[in-house]
């Protein structure tokens, strides 16, 4: 099931007429898999898609939902956790305040990685966390933050990595339970976070595309992971220039494995690895 530039063009162009989504600066080519896999999942074609869009609002959100891309983990990609916890965090822990933006979270796993992060570094109290999403569905999961435990348990291994070792002196080995921060629950098949954890972040719904900064603050860290892969360049720069302007000096931000900054953006920040750190000229 292939779907033509032109209805791509057609169905985004329709979207902003029936609502204040704007998808004009995705990436082609992955927006096209994404309004693919809708079809298939709802079992209708591209025309049957396109009239159902125009009389049904809910279903509109449906499809919104259904082509914004949510996958996430605990601690994924535990060399980025070991370098907050043991190079980057420590050196905001004498700051009476620090706020943290995770942008995009998802169902939230990586806004609790942050949080177990900053608990066993005895700075949860002085942490404010936002953590956005355009999907209110995995905002509602976020909010609970019950998981399934046979989808995340490889995860777990991700938690001893960052929690319980340290990559820079391989003879030091913490034990710290799983159960300080989330309960298991085999046979109901949950892993649930636990008050001290999800009485912290605050979840709002949050357009990239349009929103900017709604805060009324700016940020030490924001972590924005495996979004702009989605985004074409000029939406990608646009988004940078953003989050520049949504940064304390020295703030830091995020991006993910497979994610760059590139053109006259980059000349904003100093990177180093996957960090990204606001430079002020």
């Amino acid at each position: 099931m292939n779907i033509s530039v032109e209805q791509i063009f057609y169905f985004i162009e329709l979207l902003k007429t029936l609502s204040d989504y704007d998808f004009s600066d995705y990436s082609e080519k992955s927006f096209a898999r994404r309004i693919e896999r809708v079809l298939i999942d709802c079992r209708i074609d591209f025309d049957e898609l396109i009239e159902k869009i125009k009389v049904d609002a809910a279903f509109l959100e449906k499809v919104v939902k259904l082509i914004t891309v949510n996958t996430t983990e605990l601690f994924r990609d535990p060399p980025i956790w070991q370098l907050l916890r043991f190079r980057i965090l420590p050196r905001l822990d004498l700051q009476n305040k620090i706020n943290i933006w995770h942008a995009g979270c998802s169902t939230g796993q990586e806004v609790y990685s942050m949080l177990i992060l900053l608990s066993e570094l005895g700075m949860l109290d002085k942490v404010n966390v936002f953590a956005t999403d355009l999907n209110t569905d995995v905002l509602d999961i976020a909010r609970k933050g019950v998981y399934k435990y046979r989808h995340n348990i490889e995860y777990l291994n991700n938690f001893n990595k960052v929690i319980r070792e340290n990559p820079y002196n391989y003879e030091e080995y913490t034990e710290v339970p799983y159960s300080l921060y989330f309960d298991i629950d085999k046979l109901k098949d949950t892993i649930s976070m636990k008050p001290l954890l999800t009485r912290k972040p605050i979840f709002m719904k949050h357009d990239l595309v349009c929103d900017g900064n709604i805060f009324q603050t700016k940020f030490d860290i924001i972590i924005c992971r495996n979004v702009l892969i989605y985004f074409n360049t000029r939406l990608q720069n646009k988004t940078f220039e953003m989050f520049h302007q949504s940064l304390f000096k020295e703030g830091i931000l995020i991006l993910g494995v497979h994610e760059s900054m590139l053109g006259p953006i980059a000349n904003k920040f100093r990177k180093k690895g996957k960090f990204y750190t606001k430079a002020d000229f």
